[in-house]
């Protein structure tokens, strides 16, 4: 049986941000399985590597940026083949597009909401996190302040090849060895700036770089995404 779509809204009005968010909503929330996976899979390697390595509490704190972050990514990169997948093959794309409403909103608003249900969660998880990983108070801050400069430009990032793969079938690996490239520099000024909160050095550097790749992707990838996702209708 295929997977229901929350109704759609009437095409002869315009949507208004907070309806197409409630929409995408409902539809996590029907489909929570799936929802909560990269939810899991973050916290199983973030359990497991320690386990793996060294209970020792002082190699641990220095090592969690990196584990913090791999897992930030993994789980990010867990769903993005799924991003764009529904709509296109229930033909809400096509309808998208012959709404009134410019068609790169409703990509706009697809990233906003998908960073919001995958992201939020961890954020909540964070104190946990840090008790479990010995990190001190203002770790934390530093690495809530990496989580929300750093996530939007690897769901948005993702995004464009997302649409670029979605007309594909079985593209998990072709789209990870695409996206991968592109999510290095952002694992590694996040994962420097927790370090360096860590060992007391300087952080404005990196949280500047991981805040102007942001505001590099925030309107670009909306731009990518859409033409992608109209390339995809046509092949």
């Amino acid at each position: 049986m295929p997977k229901e779509m929350p109704k759609e809204m009437p095409m002869n009005s315009t949507p208004s941000f907070f309806l197409i968010f409630k929409r995408e909503y409902l539809f996590a929330y029907r489909h929570w399985a799936e929802m909560i996976q990269p939810w899991i899979f973050f916290l199983l390697i973030i359990t497991l590597f320690p386990l793996a390595l060294t209970p020792d509490s002082k190699v641990l704190t220095l090592i969690s940026p990196g584990i913090i972050w791999v897992g930030i990514l993994l789980s990010t990169l867990l769903s993005l083949d799924k991003l764009f997948r529904l709509e296109f093959e229930h033909h809400m794309v096509e309808q998208w597009l012959l709404s009134p409403v410019d068609f790169k909103y409703f990509v706009f608003i697809k990233l906003v909401s998908h960073w919001c249900i995958s992201i939020i969660p961890l954020i909540l998880l964070l104190p946990l996190i840090s008790i479990g990983l010995r990190l001190s108070v203002y770790t934390t801050e530093i690495l809530l302040w990496t989580i929300l400069l750093g996530t939007p430009s690897l769901s948005f990032i993702g995004a464009i090849f997302s649409a670029l793969t979605v007309s594909l079938r079985q593209t998990g690996l072709l789209l990870a060895l695409l996206v991968l490239p592109f999510y290095i520099p952002i694992l590694i000024f996040a994962a420097s700036a927790v370090s360096n909160a860590i060992t007391g050095l300087a952080v404005a550097p990196q949280l500047a770089l991981l805040g102007a790749i942001l505001l590099l992707t925030l309107p670009l990838a909306p731009l990518a995404a859409s033409a992608a996702l109209r390339i995809g209708i046509s092949s």
